[in-house]
């Protein structure tokens, strides 16, 4: 036995307790807070299988593949991507598990990487798939490996949710060996794997079984827990917040649920009976709350606590405790609004763009960045692959002219994700419009992944990438063309021709991510305070490198530059040269 501990993010806890439980195979798409679970877990490759899929859709149904063939398998994603793997998700609860199924979903309270702050549970309950939810790096190994069990004793794929605190929060964990749990036989079984209605409708049947046995059973789960103390106060609570509530109410008694769907019933109705005033704790929605007021237990939730963003030792204190504490006062710390780094090509681009006055139908990713000032060229963001749609359908609404200043800006990694398909429609349907594919070579916004069209795997594996000209030619594209980032000139002549087509065009920029470059900078531009004329043109891109002195001339940091040319392409007075 190893039976040692170490520090470990929730993240890194949840990947070992998938490699303790015997899982063998393991699907998932970059997406923060959840991407450190699949680049943990595949430091054990040689014991199980990984890979970054397309999209979640394909994880989920990768995973729920290797679950039917009889062994272990799991899906990662954040709260976004759950959505994306709905659609397998809601069927593979009637279908159940062969190997067990579970599905990581990473939640964000806070947003602060998400463009909603959607409460997976919600999903959960309306697909019935049972919900496990951990409070710390322990918990999180233990309840993975308590997630396959319980996956396989009630024939169920299981949710383990977590949240951005606990995913990059560190704590103690204690290793264990890995459980090497025997393949199951596949035994062919139309009625329960085929979900055709009439199998369909016996199999829904059979979840609504599973769930009424699991309410009963889970009252004796060992991850439901009740901390009994000081009767005045009761709290039933989950995860991240039963730290805050055991900081904030040390006295209180404490019923924490492991289990939050379905909800042991019993446990929590005998638990509310012994407590003289009961609040529920929740962070996002109120799932809990609702449920429990519905059988008509007496309880504070939401009344006094937030439905938005994370909560805090301090926000409990002063809504249970009624503690004068002012939460409101900001940290004094530097404010650091997010800004594309020095030297990205997403710069060059919207350089190019917002000089010609074009606005950008935006997408998930790094890019989004260009919505802000000074660039100010993305109008809009909706989720990953929508900003090809989103185009295609101001043009069906407006008309073709409509859109000759428009283009839809998409990252390769979220054109491999969604956005195939959704230039697909484009050209299907008879649409007008140009797309700009930003390739910049990998997954930039969660860490740099690999994808599809990397030529790479999670695993290390080269393998051959898609050829994404050669991918848009084959969808019946012409006009299709393949420019530098940084060669703004030719940028601007092709955007210009393009947009006055009256047909699809794509446009793929192809510069790698600067932080892709592991070789020392030789390179870096330098302003010659002589020829400067203080017209400023070189700072309109926002590059965090370029600042004006206090003598109104331009100053180049040389600790951030990294000598990409954008700004020495801007000067029209040849003020800014290399060094």
């Amino acid at each position: 036995m190893e039976n040692k501990k170490v520090m470990m993010l929730g993240n890194e806890a949840i990947a070992r307790g998938a490699y303790e439980a015997g899982v063998k195979v393991s699907a998932a798409y970059p997406g923060t807070p959840s991407t450190e679970i699949s680049e943990n877990l595949v430091q054990y490759k040689d014991s199980l299988y990984c890979e970054w899929s397309p999209n979640e859709k394909v994880a989920m149904e990768v995973a729920i593949g290797a679950s039917i063939s009889g062994v272990r398998a799991m899906a990662s994603m954040k709260h976004v991507g759950v959505n994306v793997a709905a659609d397998p998700l809601y069927t593979v609860s009637y279908i159940g598990v062969t190997g067990g199924l579970v599905l990581v979903a990473a939640d964000d309270p806070g947003l602060y990487s998400s463009q909603n702050e959607q409460d997976s549970r919600m999903v959960a309950r309306a697909a019935q798939v049972p919900v496990i939810e951990p409070s710390d790096s322990q918990e999180a190994k233990d309840f993975m490996k308590f997630a396959f069990d319980l996956s396989e004793q009630y024939d169920t794929p299981v949710i383990l949710r977590t949240t951005t605190r606990l995913a990059h929060s560190q704590g103690p964990v204690e290793l264990c060996e890995r459980k090497e749990v025997p393949d199951k036989v596949y035994e062919r079984n139309v009625v329960k794997n085929v979900m055709m209605p009439g199998n369909a409708k016996i199999r829904h049947l059979a979840v609504e079984e599973r769930e009424k046995k699991l309410i009963a059973d889970s009252c004796d789960f060992a991850i439901n827990r009740v901390e009994m103390n000081d009767t005045k106060i009761g709290v039933i609570t989950s995860g991240i917040p039963y730290q805050y509530v055991k900081e904030a109410l040390p006295n209180a008694s404490v019923l924490k649920l492991g289990l939050v769907n379905p909800l042991p019933r019993k446990l929590i109705e005998d638990f509310a009976a012994k407590v003289e005033t009961l609040y529920i704790v929740e962070e996002l929605d109120p799932l809990i709350e609702l449920q429990v007021k519905s059988w008509g237990i007496k309880a504070i939730g939401k009344e006094i606590f937030t439905v938005q963003g994370e909560y805090s030792a301090n926000m409990l204190r002063k809504a249970i405790l009624k503690e004068d504490l002012d939460l409101s006062a900001p940290a004094q710390v530097p404010m650091r609004p997010p800004i594309l780094c020095p030297g990205c090509p997403h710069r060059s681009v919207y350089s190019v763009l917002n000089k010609l006055k074009i606005h950008a139908a935006g997408d998930i990713g790094c890019y989004t960045l260009g919505a802000v000032a000074p660039l100010s060229v993305i109008d809009t963001t909706v989720c990953m692959g929508a900003s090809i749609s989103t185009l295609h359908g101001m043009e069906k609404a407006k008309g073709k002219e409509y859109i000759k200043n428009w283009v839809a800006v998409i990252g390769d990694s979220t054109f491999m994700h969604t956005g195939v398909n959704s230039l697909i429609n484009m050209v299907y349907n008879q649409g007008t419009g140009t797309v700009m594919i930003l390739d910049n070579s990998t997954t930039g916004m969660t860490g740099h992944q690999d994808h599809a069209a990397t030529g790479k795997t999670l695993q290390g594996d080269v393998v051959p990438a898609i050829n994404i000209v050669e991918l848009c030619k084959s969808l019946g594209i012409k006009n299709v063309e393949e420019v530098n980032a940084f060669d703004t000139e030719k940028l601007a002549e092709v955007v210009k021709r393009e947009v006055a087509k009256d047909e699809v065009s794509v446009i793929i920029t192809k510069s790698p991510c600067v932080l892709l470059n592991k070789t020392p900078v030789t390179k870096r531009c330098v302003v010659d305070p002589v020829k400067c004329k203080q017209c400023g043109a070189c700072l309109r891109p926002g590059c965090p490198a370029i600042t004006k002195g206090k003598d109104g001339f331009t100053v180049i940091n040389d600790t951030m530059c990294n000598g990409c040319g954008l700004c020495r392409q801007l000067c029209k007075f040849d003020a800014i040269g290399e060094n």
